[in-house]
């Protein structure tokens, strides 16, 4: 018995097509506010000299992690300049910076509310396996269609492939805080805000920043996967590397990219610490 395949992909194709020709003005509208928000975020890191930048960079890391990641911080960023991606790696950063706190943006919102209302939990969390499985690569063809080339639908790309662990993380959290609290201000008469601020994401708040945490990593993992479609920075040094077979300015850019990846993790992990001290 021979079953009809069904047109699963021309559906897609339909739905993609119908959503660029009605939704445009909004697709257009939300290129902007992130185009500028990526060009304000690299402007800001360009602004000042590297080597300025890399001690106050430096003495950001010692005032968070201490003096080993503060050594680190300044002998990577030097190296980082030393190498000539200083430029590229600000504008990577930017991007990274601009998704995770859009990523953050959405995703805690998003967990308080699958931590308050089972349903919602429950209809999410189908979504977020389907975000955190699917390739990532799919997720650049709807968002060069709807966004064009560039470093937009990259922000957009990375924003799909890593706000997940904030909302899993966030909820999570925030489920585990002990009941007996909770009974204990319901108690007092604390109102529902008053029970979340004061309460519920003060306790929940090392789930929170490690998903946080993992949110900044992803999205610097998509930096190379974003310079496919046309975002600049040290990703496209790095699929320029691959697509020539040239292994010296891969690793050269690859560095690049660990130094920060590394940086951009003791600091995040080091700013609760850091909060709770």
């Amino acid at each position: 018995m021979n079953i009809p395949k069904l047109p699963l992909g021309e559906w897609i194709e339909a739905l993609e097509h119908w959503l660029t020709v009605n939704l445009k003005p909004l697709f257009d509208f939300i290129r902007l506010i992130i185009g500028s928000m990526v060009d304000g975020l690299e402007a800001a890191l360009t602004f000042m000299p590297a080597l300025l930048l890399i001690v106050l960079l430096a003495g950001l890391a010692y005032w968070l992690a201490g003096w080993k990641i503060s050594l680190f911080a300044l002998l990577g960023l030097l190296l980082i300049d030393n190498l000539g991606y200083w430029a590229q790696s600000m504008q990577s950063l930017a991007l990274v910076l601009a998704a995770s706190a859009l990523s953050i943006l959405i995703g805690i919102p998003v967990g308080i509310a699958c931590a308050k209302n089972n349903t919602f939990r429950n209809i999410v969390t189908p979504i977020l396996d389907f975000m955190q499985t699917m390739p990532a690569f799919v997720y650049l063809l709807p968002a060069v269609s709807f966004f064009s080339l560039g470093v937009v639908p990259g922000v957009i790309a990375s924003i799909i492939f890593a706000i997940p662990p904030t909302i899993r993380l966030t909820s999570l959290g925030i489920r585990q805080v002990p009941e007996e609290l909770v009974e204990a201000a319901d108690a007092f008469g604390s109102t529902p805000s008053q029970k979340l601020f004061k309460l519920q994401l003060p306790l929940a708040m090392p789930s929170i920043m490690a998903g946080i945490n993992q949110t900044i990593m992803l999205s610097l993992s998509m930096v190379v996967i974003a310079s496919m479609i046309g975002a600049q920075g040290v990703g496209a040094y790095v699929y320029r590397a691959v697509t020539q077979a040239k292994t010296g300015v891969g690793f050269e850019a690859g560095i690049a990219i660990v130094i920060m990846a590394i940086l951009l993790d003791r600091l995040t992990q080091n700013v609760f610490r850091k909060k709770q001290k």
